[in-house]
């Protein structure tokens, strides 16, 4: 598949983001009313939903003065990064109350919750067969598509949860039912299934260009969840194998013309929070060789990240876009400095691939190191520091790529 897929294609771009974006306060206000009601009666809420294309049609005006190309609608719809997908689906179902025993507790963000004295967030299980009844995106995407011309639409990019999201936080044999599915493989299958089926109802509905957010990749380079793991008898590496034949059964058979890219950080939570550290030294040769995908989204704005040699085990036809600018706080980076971080990036994608650091420059592109808003709260930013943010990530990629998208 991957051989059909052109190198360097549209997307991804020189200037990225990660999808969310600082919400405007009469919405944020408006969710935090609506706290503790399930996903989709939140959906339903009709005063909710003006707000929400009140702030879509300001913030791709935005995105668009800004000059991207992959405008996003700031998951405005959303309370949180990964939208309603998982309770969209037949044979999911949110639980209000979780028990703590049920959660794997080394898993970064549950440990940051609940050393806090909080629960877990959003827990939604499985209950019964797991089936796709329906987009609960596909209006997300219809509102934003119908707010560009045909040529940008293509270029317009939606967000999807990780397919490995509802299991890796539970403890094992506590994702699912043993009498519905026997084991993960059954499991995985089912899930793999509904992301084939939403692939393709976005793809029919136009859209070209698909992000897939996932902290928990990222987890598996920290040391601490990894000793949890080991603590408990289980086989972090095996695990991470099995969910990278999730991924590769879940994207694969997608049209050739669609872009999937894949955005791993450790954690940002509301108010700038973080939940994890480690390099990507543990997971870059899966990550990067193993998996289907076409573009990496990668977390590069402090040192909790690692350092860049990674990126040598990139193959060649592949794409990296490097976050080295956070969008955690509000202090402004130097972009001189940002362009020498971005060549010592391309130098090793360039060392790993046989190739010279102009040519994995075409290769790659720059972003935030993540969202700004991946909880309706938003991070530690005013909007007028995120948008001087985005700024400087449009004029770093003209610093270094003149004249391109």
């Amino acid at each position: 598949m991957m051989g059909a897929r052109k190198n360097m294609q549209r997307p991804p771009f020189r200037a990225e983001h990660m999808g969310s974006l600082l919400r405007p306060r009469k919405l944020s206000e408006k969710r935090v009313e609506l706290d503790g009601k399930d996903a989709l009666t939140i959906m339903q809420d009709k005063e909710l939903r003006g707000l929400e294309d009140e702030a879509i049609n300001d913030i791709v005006k935005v995105q668009l003065d800004l000059g991207y190309h992959p405008v996003t609608d700031g998951e405005y719809r959303r309370h949180q990064f990964w939208g309603t997908f998982f309770p969209g689906l037949e044979g999911f179902e949110e639980i209000m109350d979780p028990p703590l025993d049920m959660f794997r507790l080394y898993v970064p963000d549950l440990a940051a919750f609940t050393e806090a004295g909080h629960k877990p967030g959003e827990s939604i299980v499985c209950t019964g067969r797991i089936k796709h009844r329906g987009s609960t995106y596909i209006d997300q995407w219809t509102y934003l598509e119908n707010m560009l011309p045909a040529d940008r639409a293509k270029e317009a990019k939606l967000t999807l949860p990780a397919p490995e999201w509802y299991h890796l936080r539970y403890q094992s044999g506590r994702a699912y039912p043993t009498d519905v599915y026997a084991n993960d493989a059954e499991y995985f299958a089912d899930i793999a299934a509904a992301y084939r089926t939403e692939l393709q109802i976005l793809y029919d509905a136009g859209c070209r260009n698909v992000t897939i957010d996932d902290p928990n990749l990222a987890y598996f380079c920290s040391e601490k969840m990894l000793a949890g793991f080991k603590d408990a008898g289980e086989d972090s590496e095996a695990l991470l194998d099995s969910y990278v034949k999730l991924y590769n059964d879940c994207i694969s058979s997608r049209p050739a013309d669609m872009h999937v890219g894949i955005h791993l950080c450790r954690g940002n939570f509301a108010y700038s929070r973080h939940f994890s550290e480690g390099g990507y030294d543990r997971v870059a040769g899966k990550l990067f060789n193993d998996i289907d995908a076409d573009t990496y989204f990668l977390e590069y704005d402090t040192e909790r990240a690692g350092g860049f040699e990674p990126l040598a085990q990139l193959p060649p036809n592949k794409n990296v876009i490097v976050g080295v600018v956070t969008s955690k706080f509000p202090e402004l980076e130097g972009l001189q400095e940002m362009r020498k971080r971005v060549f010592q990036a391309a130098d090793y994608v360039a060392k790993g691939a046989g190739q010279t650091r102009e040519e994995a420059l075409r290769r790659m592109g720059v972003s935030p190191q993540c969202g700004f808003a991946s909880h309706h709260l938003g991070n530690s930013v005013t909007r007028d520091d995120m948008i001087a943010k985005l700024q400087l990530v449009r004029d770093l990629a003209n610093s270094i790529w003149p004249g391109e998208p």
